[in-house]
């Protein structure tokens, strides 16, 4: 080569880039390394419902940790960044399903354990099109693992048979009176947080912890009642949109329900035409196989069969807002390719009255004990 026309072209190359380039590179690298750190380590996330209050209240700002679960490998890599399934303002998806990868998930610090607060996808998601991995975001607590048998008496849960976990702020729905019918004075209620319903169908109902009961009950005139079972359904009496929707041979309602098997991979499970509705969604959405039954008979894949093998682990979720939280007791099982990922700590909080200062940079196990 030239010495002349070489010395000219690495004098070109040390060239300093424009200003218009180092700031496109910037850029780039920016988008690059948050989308790495928002698929494989950590995402933001803020709660929308009051179904994990107060344990976890609304515009309560976290991050997930992907890392404890074991990151997914992206489902559906074509996306646009930072957006998780509808596009901003023009609306439309945010992604492409030209390309769509199997379920795969890296190795993670911890398996998901009893109680822990998870995001995970909506099984259920009315938009049928969408992957699993742009599927709406839910924020729940596991209260059962692979394995479990799962029982709610009258609003008590119980895990293997045994009473579960108390979570320090598990609500239930009360309605809170006087006795002599006077109003309640809205500052008493103001004072400790506690705001009404605000369903018409239900007047002067409040969901309230357990110490909120404890220090009402001490106000003079005051009067509470626990509406066991939503909306004043007795117990013992169907819940027709409870899962798994089969009323002729589940009796089950919001604080009646099981015992039912939570699924676990590899395990064995009898099937019946009894029994069929509580594993059908495994069996045909979550699995993928063809499945077919009357009051005689089971066939899967066309196969005549009197059990079936699982093929995945399962959670079952539940809001601490209990009743007031769509969770598995209306929609059923979590599969595990649904999962996100660990509720981890609050960056940020705000509430009526303003930012809630002592939720901020706390992890999610100290706000809970």
């Amino acid at each position: 080569m030239n010495l002349k026309f070489w010395k000219k072209k690495h004098k070109e190359e040390k060239k300093k880039k424009s200003t218009g380039r180092e700031w496109l590179d910037a850029g780039i690298f920016a988008v690059v390394a948050a989308t790495l750190i928002r698929t494989f380590l950590f995402e933001a996330y803020t709660i929308p419902t009051p179904s994990m209050e107060k344990s976890l209240m609304v515009n309560d700002y976290l991050f997930v940790s992907k890392m404890h679960y074991g990151a997914r490998i992206p489902m559906t890599p074509l996306s646009f960044p930072f957006v998780h399934n509808t596009m901003p303002v023009v609306g439309g998806n945010s992604y492409s399903t030209a390309v769509q990868w199997d379920y795969k998930r890296l190795p993670g610090i911890s398996k998901i354990n009893r109680y822990d607060d998870v995001v995970f996808n909506y099984p259920q998601d009315d938009n049928k099109t969408r992957p699993i991995d742009k599927k709406e975001n839910y924020i729940k607590r596991c209260v059962a693992i692979p394995g479990d048998s799962l029982l709610i008496k009258e609003g008590v849960l119980f895990i293997n048979g045994k009473p579960a976990y108390d979570p320090k702020f598990k609500q239930f729905n009360y309605r809170v009176t006087t006795i002599t019918n006077a109003p309640i004075n809205p500052e008493i209620m103001e004072d400790m947080d506690i705001y009404p319903m605000g369903d018409p169908r239900m007047p002067n109902v409040y969901s309230l912890t357990k110490g909120e009961v404890d220090k009402l009950s001490k106000i003079p005139n005051i009067q509470i009642t626990l509406l066991n079972d939503l909306f004043g359904i007795a117990p013992g009496v169907v819940e027709p949109n409870a899962f798994p929707m089969d009323t002729a041979n589940f009796k089950f309602n919001n604080d009646n329900f099981g015992p039912i098997y939570v699924p676990q991979k590899g395990k064995e499970i009898k099937l019946t035409p009894e029994n069929i509705a509580l594993f059908r969604t495994i069996i045909t959405e979550y699995e993928g196989h063809e499945l077919s039954y009357d009051t005689s008979s089971i066939r899967i894949d066309g196969q005549a069969v009197s059990s079936y093998t699982f093929e995945m682990d399962y959670y079952w979720m539940m809001g601490d807002n209990r009743h007031n939280s769509l969770d598995s007791r209306y929609w059923g099982f979590v599969p595990e390719d649904h999962i996100v990922g660990k509720a981890w700590f609050i960056w940020f909080s705000y509430g009526k009255k303003g930012i809630r200062w002592n939720r901020l940079f706390r992890g999610i196990k100290a706000l809970e004990d």
